[in-house]
């Protein structure tokens, strides 16, 4: 059955009210492949939750798996993530307690067997003061879904990249169970867990989440381009790599740096 456009944005996400400390900080930070060298002295204050790795902002106030209930029409077993962007706006203090309102805003209609891209926004705000903290967001494609028929918005401008070769590249290795440990961020989809449901889906084993690779490369931004620093980590948008199964090494490399605009930004899988 095509989706209804209108119903899909009208979808209505329930605000999710999360208190949050140390514990959930290293689960996410641990998750996405930190702490791997338990002797390098930058990266355990993310590692121990003692510090909060800005990229947690994508799973804080997640509003699970809303694309698989039936109301939206979607064909939830073939949707993938396409891309992921955030802000950070301040930083995320070690522990608190935040609200998070999840909305679609757009839909992009590629026609009939090339999918639909459904936009949302996720607002991160601290629940005692109503400061906004971070806002994410996220490009979904929608593989069974194209050629609804109904109208479709205009698709968000593409990055253009620069010419030039990277000035770093880093390399992290993924861990065989990393899904396993990343879902615990509050995405269950078992397309990551379940060989069978996998299969079904046109892979030959369970593939990782598309937002544990966001975390790993945000890893890397977070360590060359920032220091360790997460005070300096700002503004990133980026498409999600091929699809990645659990195991295989992540080697991001960064455009040239010390000034704005697009940056060469991307992950080898190997």
């Amino acid at each position: 059955m095509a989706i209804d456009r209108d119903r899909l944005l009208a979808h209505d996400i329930p605000v999710v009210t999360q208190p949050f400390d140390a514990a959930d900080l290293a689960r996410y930070a641990l998750s996405i492949g930190m702490g791997q060298d338990p002797m390098d002295r930058a990266m355990l204050p993310y590692a121990t939750g003692a510090r909060a790795m800005p990229a947690v902002a994508c799973v804080l106030g997640h509003p699970g798996f809303w694309l698989g209930d039936p109301a939206t029409g979607v064909d939830a077993l073939r949707l993938v993530h396409g891309e992921q962007g955030m802000t950070i706006h301040a930083p995320i203090p070690p522990s608190g307690r935040i609200t998070a309102r999840t909305r679609p805003t757009g839909l992009i209609d590629k026609g009939a067997g090339r999918g639909a891209l459904l936009y949302s926004e996720k607002e991160i705000r601290d629940a005692e003061t109503d400061a906004l903290l971070a806002t994410c967001r996220i490009t979904t494609f929608l593989r069974g879904d194209g050629g609804y028929g109904g109208a479709s918005d205009t698709p968000k401008p593409s990055h253009t990249l620069p010419e030039t070769a990277p000035d770093h590249v880093f390399d992290t290795p993924t861990r065989p169970e990393q899904a396993l440990l990343y879902r615990w961020n509050g995405d269950p989809n078992p397309l990551h867990t379940d060989p069978d449901v996998a299969a079904k889906a046109g892979f030959e084993r369970p593939i990782l989440h598309g937002l544990c690779s966001f975390g790993c490369a945000a890893h890397a931004l977070l360590a060359v381009l920032c220091d360790y620093d997460a005070d300096r980590f700002g503004r990133w948008t980026r498409a999600s790599p091929p699809m990645s199964f659990r195991g295989r090494r992540c080697a991001p490399k960064s455009g040239p740096t010390g000034r704005s605009g697009p940056a060469r930004w991307s992950v080898t899988w190997s």
